[in-house]
């Protein structure tokens, strides 16, 4: 078992690389543990590469699975929020459509990631996201251990349930280093095919909306995760992302 680090300016490369060992005629069931660093936003917008973001989805529909962008959604509702507009009304409109969401998938019925981060927080202040927010504008000398928001609540979810699908995030900080911010974000498990580009995508967006806020400039997002998993798409459904990868990445650590 080693520990795999992978970094690319674009999102879609970082997740390939990632994934391409699971792939193949030797494909590995697992990669653990995996470090995914994403740099060189544009305007804090994440670069992707489109053959692959759009086999991926393809695949994940035919399985009936969520796409990558309802995945994302679960960590940040990116059309919920206006630049241009208190960030109080991104917060007001997820508190309105929660229910709605809830109702539109089973993966929700426990919650989503963003409902977790603004809400359990100090009594004064239960958004974390919100907290963290004013914490960094009224004295950005603050200790950047106060800069991060939980979603593990052990009082919910320390089960010994077989399978609980959620959460497998644990909790993101945000770490500030002068006029830039960087993301860090903890997952004990996560499927490599069904959720973790998804996941990456609403960290990084979650990340172009805390630099905003902040006032920063979006640098890196990094994902850690423990135990990276071979999820139950079927092969077959894989075939065609394996030669788009190849052919954007190339087959560097693949399973052939």
């Amino acid at each position: 078992m080693t520990f795999e680090l992978v970094e690319d300016d674009n999102l879609s490369r970082a997740w390939a690389r990632a994934v391409r060992p699971m792939l193949g005629r030797r494909a590995v069931k697992e990669v653990a543990p995996i470090c995914i660093s994403i740099v060189g936003f544009e305007q804090g917008e994440v670069v992707e590469e489109d053959a692959i973001r759009t086999t991926l989805d393809t695949a994940l529909k035919a399985a009936g699975k969520q796409d990558c962008h309802a995945v994302a959604n679960t960590i940040f509702p990116e059309a919920y929020w206006n630049p241009s507009k208190p960030r109080s009304l991104l917060f007001e409109r997820f508190a309105r459509s929660l229910p709605r969401i809830k109702d539109s998938s089973t993966k929700n019925k426990r919650g989503t990631y963003f409902e977790r981060m603004i809400s359990g927080g100090p009594k004064l202040h239960p958004n974390q996201l919100d907290f963290v927010l004013n914490v960094y504008a009224k004295r950005p000398s603050v200790r950047r251990s106060a800069l991060q928001v939980g979603v593990f609540n052990p009082q919910l979810d320390q089960t010994g349930a077989a399978q609980q699908g959620f959460p497998c995030l644990q909790h993101v900080t945000f770490a500030p280093v002068k006029d830039q911010l960087n993301v860090n974000a903890f997952y004990a498990t996560q499927y490599a095919f069904e959720r973790a580009y998804g996941n990456y995508l609403g960290l990084c967006r979650l990340g172009r909306f805390v630099a905003h806020e902040l006032k920063l400039e979006l640098a890196r997002v990094t994902c850690y995760t423990g135990i990276l998993l071979r999820d139950g798409l079927k092969p077959q459904g894989l075939q065609g992302l394996a030669k788009v990868i190849d052919a954007n990445v190339g087959a560097k650590g693949s399973g052939e």
